[in-house]
């Protein structure tokens, strides 16, 4: 990791086509993605080495026991359409994985959310979402450290930009609604503004 001089983590990265994407656009940033199903991320691994991207890096592990070599060394963190325990832990603000996310960034990170669950999604075990749902999340974030920055409907070309899998599988943007949620990590209690040399680093 100190051979970039600036860290990404995509958390929930499934197929990690999210990653591959992310780190041959800027060469310069490590990429790392989390998921907690090994065979899920191995292609994208594969070609990882095959393209020699690398600032490329895959970690195993669950949202809800992140490494704590992981610990305080994220610039950015994406959270691409989750599901499963993620997704719940994600629009719910489930202590354990706001805190999880806090932990692994540095003061002043800037963490970027897109989520769509529609009463289509009846398996997931949660409602439809919508702005003010979301909007709701500000108080139990801030209690883990994170403070919001935006709620907006995500559009097509924000999840093409992404590079996930998931996310044009599911016709988010398009086909059904999908949401971008923005925040950061304050430096402490009360801090108003996130630190400029992280606010300037694109999500």
């Amino acid at each position: 990791m100190g051979r970039h001089p600036a860290v990404q983590i995509d958390l929930g990265t499934g197929d990690g086509r999210a990653v591959l994407a992310a780190a041959a656009a800027v060469p310069e940033r490590l990429v790392i993605g989390v998921d907690a199903h090994a065979a899920g991320m191995s292609g994208a691994s594969r070609k990882a080495v095959r393209g020699k991207l690398t600032n490329t890096l895959f970690v195993v592990a669950a949202a809800e026991r992140l490494p704590r070599e992981l610990d305080g060394v994220a610039d950015i963190v994406t959270v691409y359409f989750p599901w499963g325990s993620l997704l719940r832990g994600v629009i719910t603000a489930d202590p354990v994985i706001v805190a999880g996310l806090a932990r692994v960034m540095k003061p002043g990170a800037a963490l970027s959310i897109l989520v769509s669950v529609t009463e289509h999604d009846r398996g997931s075990g949660l409602p439809p979402i919508d702005e003010h749902a979301l909007h709701g999340l500000a108080e139990p974030c801030a209690a883990q450290g994170l403070t919001i920055t935006g709620v907006t409907p995500a559009t097509a070309a924000d999840i093409a930009a992404t590079g996930s899998s998931w996310g044009k599988r599911l016709g988010a943007g398009s086909q059904r609604s999908a949401w971008r949620i923005t925040a950061y990590r304050s430096d402490g209690p009360g801090d108003p503004e996130p630190a400029t040399e992280h606010r300037a680093v694109p999500a």
